[in-house]
This record gives structure tokens, C-alpha cells and sequence, in this order.
């Protein structure tokens, strides 16, 4: 009888150890939160009925998506669409394509609604709109175990990159690196064959992608050479232009999985089955893939290589606090300045930062002092809205990204936090307060120019006295 393995994408290390000694009860049971739909929406929800809408996939883009022998999708894709439809109401019908080239010929001939899973691109803009991301998932560039760290792929002269067709991977690579030959593939596991059969010197593919061929398909003697961090996979749901009303029903949805929901789906779908007959020739083939990409999560979390402080940036969250780190809230911050300028929608930040935190370190030690910071992440994370983002900025520095609301309701919103930490009773210290800058986006904005604003407030708040709330 076969065992289900656990796989954590966001920590390869954790992960792969864990496909060797985990067992997964690997049922996804979703909470059923209330949505506030629009008069319009409802009536287009109420209109549809039990007509399905037609929705195009990736036949071949395990373990993302696949359509299966019995012609049913299936893959993280899958579950993630079907528990978006779920809470909004609609039904979902599959275009049976044969191959992505299809699908989105299909998708473009207007013979779906929509897209399942895919990255917002200039060329995909021209005839799909999209929903906010249902997935992150990190690029990294896959080599021959015998190949040097790739630290720019820009000084990889004439180097052959095998990549699937029509994908964003190869629209961006054909673009930002020319000193690269591509060579077309037509699905994902023929890229990686292609570079361990020594066709093509590197592929960059997804690092869930990756980890999952590398240890289903045998190819081990491939490798994880480097990451470019700018191509992290931020997956959509695309929805043809004529159907506003449609992306933003499916919009909602989307909004209210949770990011537990998220990992738990992947860890259903990024797995080893373990039969009770064992081929242990196999067993210890994955047992050493799995030692060697461990070595390198250790590597990873000392920062002893290039390599592995690049890796680090693959995890969007912070270690010590369990917030979002500073890449993720970085990308957090540019698709929320991306949908303003789309939707017209506001948008505020929040930089908060401690009081005298030095003083907790210096006087009581680095224990105590990381102990005040996830006090403070907790209660950050506890008083404001699911839709909100919540980091760790850097240090004692945390940034709140509080979508859909204006400067007056930015700062109610920082003051309400100011008060919560200044009454609450931390370890060993008991009191400690924090400062806070608000800012609210303005067209034209970068993100660059929103962070120096809210900083600017923050220096004036502390500037002015600590424990307040300034904008800027």
C-alpha cells in the first residue's frame, strides 16, 4: 500500500527530508468566507446558472496541471481554479487541448473564458486580463551537476536555454538576455531532459517544476545552478477582455485563499508515492538527491556561498517571524502600484519601526529582543484585514500594505496598531512602543517613491517624540 510523502516548496531543504519520513493525510478542507459581490456581479453569477464557463489549460505542466488519461485536469492548478469557483458560485468546464500551443490558440480564438494558471505578460495583456496571483512560485535555472554556479545568466555567451514555447519564461529571456540560443521545446520535462542528455547547456524553470522532475524523472544529475529573482512565477488566473465582470467575480475568489490553503494543495501534488514492494536501488538514487539539495538548504541558511544567498531569497517569508520577508513585500508592493494603474484603485503603506529597539538588545541579549519582534509581528498580523500585507521591512522595521484604503483610513488604521503595541505587555521588557510612517499611492508613483515618503514620515515621528503617527 503506498505512503504519501510531504514536499514543502518554499523550503527545499525541509522538503526533500521531509519526502524521505513524512506521511500526508492530504485533504484540502476550504473555509467557506462570505463574499460582497456587486449587484452587476450577481446578476452575471445568477444569468450563468449552471452553464459552466469553458476554461483552457496546460495539458503537460505537471505538477502544476495536467489533463489525464480519463481527460480530467488535475494538478495544483486544478484545485486551486476549482476552490476559486467553488466560492464564487460558477461551474467550470475543461477545453480538451492537446498541448499548450493549443490552449492558447484556443484562448485567443475566444473558445475559452479563461486561463487557468499563467503569468501576466505584455504579449498575454493583448487579449486576456487578469486576476490578482493564486500562486508564487520562484524560477530557478537548472544545469548539469558538472556546471559552475550561475551568478548573471547575462555572462553566458552562446550558452543553449532549452524552453517550452509560449511561455513567459521564453517572451522575458528572449528579451532580457540575447546572449542566450533558445531552444524550443514543446512541454517542460522535455526542457530538463534536453539539458541532462547534454541538447541544451541550462534550462529556467519553476523551482516546484523542477524539484518535482528532478526526483520523478531520475534526473539526477541535474542541478539547481542559480535563481533570477525578477522572474518569480506570480500565477493568474487569465479571463478574456470582453468578460470585466467575469475577472472580477473570479477576483474575489482568489482573494480569499488563504495562504495555508495554498501550501496545503502543493503538498498534495508535489509528492513521492512509496510502494511496499521497495526497488532500493531507487530508494537510495532519491535518498542521495535528497542528501545533496539538503546540503545545500544548510549552505542556504549560513550564507556560505553566492549560490546559497540567492536561494534564500527563493522563501517569501521570514524566518523569525513567520511575516512576509522583504522580496515578497517588495512584489507585493509593485502588483499593488500595477493594479492601481489599472482599476484606479488606492492603495496605503504603513512603516512602522521600535522604539529604542537597541536598548532591548544591548541590555536584555538577541533572545529577548527576537522575542519582542514576533510579539510585534503577531499583533500587527492579528489587528489588521486579510486582505492587508504584512512584512518584516528589515531589522525592527515592519511594512503594512492596506489595499483599498485611503490616507485618513491609513492612519486610523496605524494609530489603532500604535495603541495596540503600546498597551501590550512584552516579555521580560513590558512596555515597548513603535513609530509610524503612512503614505497612500499617487499617480505616477514607484515604489521607491512611496517607501521614501512613508520613511520620511517615520524619521518625523521619531523626529517629533517616538510612540506616533506621522504622514507622508
Amino acid at each position: 500500500m503506498g505512503r504519501l510523502i510531504c514536499f514543502h516548496p518554499t523550503n527545499i531543504a525541509l522538503c526533500l527530508l521531509a519526502t524521505l519520513w513524512c506521511v500526508m493525510a492530504g485533504s484540502v478542507r476550504a473555509a467557506e468566507p462570505a463574499i460582497a459581490f456587486t449587484p452587476r456581479e450577481k446578476a452575471y453569477i445568477e444569468q450563468l446558472g449552471s452553464t459552466p464557463i469553458k476554461m483552457c489549460v496546460d495539458p503537460d505542466w505537471v505538477p502544476f496541471e495536467r489533463i489525464n488519461q480519463d481527460g480530467k485536469h488535475e494538478g495544483i492548478a486544478a484545485d486551486l481554479v476549482q476552490l476559486v469557483a467553488q466560492r464564487v458560485g460558477l461551474a467550470i468546464a475543461l477545453y480538451p487541448a492537446k498541448d499548450w500551443d493549443e490552449s492558447l490558440a484556443a484562448s485567443k480564438g475566444k473558445r475559452c473564458q479563461i486561463m487557468s494558471f499563467l503569468n501576466q505578460t505584455p504579449a498575454r495583456e493583448a487579449w486576456l486580463i487578469f486576476t490578482d496571483t493564486i500562486f508564487f512560485d520562484p524560477n530557478v535555472i537548472i544545469t548539469r551537476e558538472e556546471h559552475d554556479y550561475v551568478a548573471d545568466a547575462s555572462g553566458l555567451k552562446g550558452a543553449r536555454v532549452a524552453l517550452p514555447r509560449g511561455t513567459m519564461v521564453e517572451e522575458r529571456v528572449r528579451k532580457d538576455f540575447p546572449n542566450l540560443e533558445v531552444v524550443l521545446t514543446a512541454s517542460e520535462p522535455e526542457s530538463m531532459v534536453m539539458v541532462s542528455e547534454r541538447k541544451a547547456d541550462l534550462t529556467i524553470r519553476s523551482l516546484i517544476v523542477a524539484a518535482n522532475a528532478i526526483k520523478k524523472e531520475g534526473l539526477f544529475n541535474l542541478k539547481i545552478a542559480g535563481q533570477i529573482p525578477q522572474y518569480t512565477n506570480q500565477l493568474r488566473i487569465g479571463v478574456l477582455k470582453g468578460e470585466p465582470v467575469l475577472r472580477d467575480i473570479l477576483d474575489k475568489g482568489v482573494k480569499t485563499i488563504s495562504a495555508q490553503e495554498r501550501e496545503a494543495i502543493a503538498n498534495k501534488h508535489v509528492s513521492i508515492n512509496v510502494t511496499q514492494g521497495i526497488d532500493y536501488r531507487l530508494v537510495w538514487k532519491i535518498v542521495g538527491a535528497a542528501a545533496l539539495v539538503i546540503v545545500l538548504g544548510l549552505l542556504w541558511n549560513r550564507k556560505l556561498s553566492a549560490l546559497n544567498r540567492e536561494l534564500e531569497r527563493v522563501s517569501v517569508t521570514d524566518k523569525l517571524t513567520g511575516l512576509f520577508n522583504r522580496m515578497k513585500i517588495d512584489e507585493a508592493l509593485e502588483s499593488e502600484i500595477q493594479r492601481s494603474l489599472r482599476f484606479r484603485q488606492v492603495f496605503s503603506i504603513i512603516l512602522i519601526d521600535v522604539d529604542h529597539f537597541k536598548q532591548v538588545n544591548d541590555t536584555h541579549g538577541h533572545q529577548v529582543g527576537d522575542q519582542v519582534l514576533v510579539q510585534v509581528a503577531q499583533l500587527l498580523k492579528t489587528n489588521t484585514r486579510e486582505t492587508d500585507v504584512v512584512g518584516r521591512w528589515g531589522g525592527e522595521e515592519f511594512m503594512v500594505i492596506s489595499t483599498h484604503t485611503e490616507q485618513a483610513g491609513a492612519r486610523k488604521l496605524a494609530e489603532h496598531l500604535r495603541q495596540i503595541l503600546q498597551d501590550h505587555t512584552f516579555p521580560v521588557v513590558q512596555q515597548k512602543t513603535a513609530s509610524f510612517g503612512v503614505t497612500t499611492y499617487q499617480t505616477g508613483d514607484k515604489p521607491h517613491d512611496m517607501v521614501v515618503r512613508a520613511d520620511t514620515a517615520l524619521y518625523a515621528a521619531k523626529k517629533a517624540g517616538r510612540n506616533r503617527v506621522e504622514v507622508g
